[in-house]
């Protein structure tokens, strides 16, 4: 049985930025000139010559005061969202549970400071990944598992489920390299070693399979040229120099 994550949700930092005021200068230089009077003010002022108003300090502190609460609202929606999508998972209602982790990650995306959901964000990419891999959606898989590893490059979960949904779609290199990764994070996963040592013989199964095709296909273009001249690649023979251990062609009739 797969479970689904239960992660615990990423602290919030609540903290809330200090606007200090800066100071007042009230008093100006005067310049004279020849007849004794003072030079006439430019009309205009510096930021170190303006005084900052209560007022705008006051609307400087509701905006970090309404960045804050809009953090914290989408912590609370994508959290609950996300609680209710594990619900759904447990009771093998994939599709549902997929819209769910789907309004989460909306949700914590919308936030003042996204980055500061991620965590959160990778487990809901996670958990839709187990969803799809249920419904035997193994591309989809692979997708989610990428999005929650770009989020968080250790995630272990992630890359066991995209390495069985690799094995599933018989991408056994693909499968390998994230077992491989596997166990560069954890050495002493023995499972992850097991499976390495039971895929590989089917990738080189593959790899072998592969380049019999791609060589069918090459006779196949072969033989479409040389038909219109009456032959064939097989009156072709590649001949190795016992001396050299080049290879000739030579052609047979």
């Amino acid at each position: 049985m797969v479970l689904i994550e239960q992660d615990s949700e990423p602290q919030q930092n609540h903290s809330k930025d200090t606007i200090v005021n800066p100071p007042n200068t009230s008093s100006s230089d005067s310049t004279t000139n020849d007849h004794g009077d003072a030079a006439a003010s430019d009309g205009f002022e510096t930021a170190s010559e303006r005084d900052v108003s209560d007022n705008e300090t006051d609307d400087a502190q509701g905006l970090v005061n309404d960045s804050a609460l809009k953090q914290q609202k989408a912590v609370t929606e994508a959290n609950e969202a996300k609680v209710e999508g594990n619900k759904l998972f447990v009771e093998a209602k994939y599709e549902e549970a997929l819209l769910q982790y789907e309004v989460a990650l909306n949700v914590a995306e919308s936030a003042s400071v996204p980055e500061e959901l991620n965590e959160l964000r990778s487990i809901c990419h996670s958990n839709r990944a187990v969803c799809f891999l249920k419904l035997g959606k193994y591309e989809n898989t692979i997708k989610e598992c990428t999005k929650a590893l770009e989020l968080n490059p250790t995630y272990m979960k992630a890359l066991v489920r995209r390495a069985e949904a690799h094995e599933k779609l018989e991408h056994f290199e693909e499968a390998i390299a994230d077992l491989k990764k596997i166990l560069e994070l954890d050495p002493a996963n023995n499972q992850a070693g097991k499976t390495i040592m039971r895929l590989e013989p089917l990738a080189a199964e593959k790899r072998e399979k592969m380049k019999e095709e791609m060589i069918g296909k090459l006779k196949e273009m072969g033989n479409s040229i040389l038909g219109r001249f009456g032959m064939s690649v097989d009156n072709f023979k590649a001949v190795q120099d016992p001396n050299t251990g080049s290879y000739s062609v030579q052609f047979q009739r």
